[in-house]
């Protein structure tokens, strides 16, 4: 391991960022674990404990969509330690939904979280590092950011926004020494799919003209997400490493599997690619 750093993980209560948080924290880091609802810490606090991690854990409320809570959380780390070497933005959910089911509230609370979220707490940690001449902030992103697909338009623009945004900054922090880098995983075995999904406003609307369509996306997300063996531990490690290296890549996608999905939507024309996701996930129209 490195030397033992203060970093700041969003969204712990679930998934990646309770994984890493306990990886992180029982790697001798010193670990400050956000999350909206601190009533949700158990689980986060059971698996840290597990690991032997428990005294480098702290938790913390914070909402990314709320920036007085932001602030709040940064200055009480700070008054604490002085300095935050390493940001993860890793808060996010997905909505699903086709563009004529969601309405504009469901557009603003998935970009509220998934991409100004990373702004709101991005703009409060630079600040601290930046007279340091050093600090590394990871976004988490997405496969969903490389290949739209029918029902998640919400989700994947949200991410294609935080990888343009993420290459912007790494070029605009890099003259001041501070290091970008993003994580983009594929499918896993979290709750995204299960406790934590969200649906449009009318996905469930059978007078919408896409209601047949999403039922059947559904079961097979459902499906999906019942047969998904994918250990989400392979993310937490991924993250590890980059926070471990002297020099980490900006792109870091998990995964054998990704990999070759990635090179695959890279290379081949746009409408053979929509065409075998018609054959895949076929409309009623």
């Amino acid at each position: 391991m490195s030397t033992p750093k203060i970093i700041l993980i969003t969204g712990c209560s679930s998934g990646f960022g309770l994984l890493t948080a306990a990886r992180l924290a029982s790697s001798g880091h010193k670990v400050y674990a956000t999350m909206r609802d601190p009533g949700k810490k158990e689980f986060l606090e059971i698996e840290t404990a597990a690991r032997g991690g428990e005294k480098r854990l702290n938790i913390l409320a914070m909402d990314v969509s709320r920036p007085d809570t932001i602030k709040a959380a940064v200055k009480e780390i700070v008054a604490r330690e002085g300095v935050i070497d390493v940001l993860v933005n890793n808060a996010g959910f997905g909505i699903g939904g086709f563009f004529e089911d969601l309405s504009d509230a469901d557009w603003r609370a998935q970009y509220d979280v998934n991409f100004f979220g990373v702004l709101n707490v991005t703009r409060e940690v630079l600040p601290i590092m930046r007279p340091r001449q050093k600090g590394l902030v990871i976004n988490i992103s997405s496969m969903a950011a490389f290949s739209g697909t029918p029902a998640f338009g919400a989700y994947c623009s949200s991410k294609f926004a935080l990888e343009g945004f993420s290459e912007c900054l790494y070029m605009e922090l890099r003259p001041h020494g501070i290091r970008v880098a993003l994580v983009e995983p594929g499918s896993y075995r979290t709750k995204i799919f299960e406790e934590n999904a969200r649906y449009a406003s009318r996905f469930f609307d059978a007078d919408s003209p896409y209601f047949s369509w999403s039922q059947r996306l559904k079961l097979m997300v459902d499906q999906h997400a019942r047969a998904n063996h994918r250990d989400p531990e392979e993310v937490a490690a991924e993250i590890e490493a980059i926070i471990d290296s002297p020099a980490p890549s900006f792109r870091n996608i998990v995964g054998f599997r990704s990999r070759v999905r990635y090179w695959f939507v890279r290379h081949i024309p746009f409408k053979f690619y929509a065409w075998m996701v018609d054959l895949a996930l076929p409309s009623n129209a």
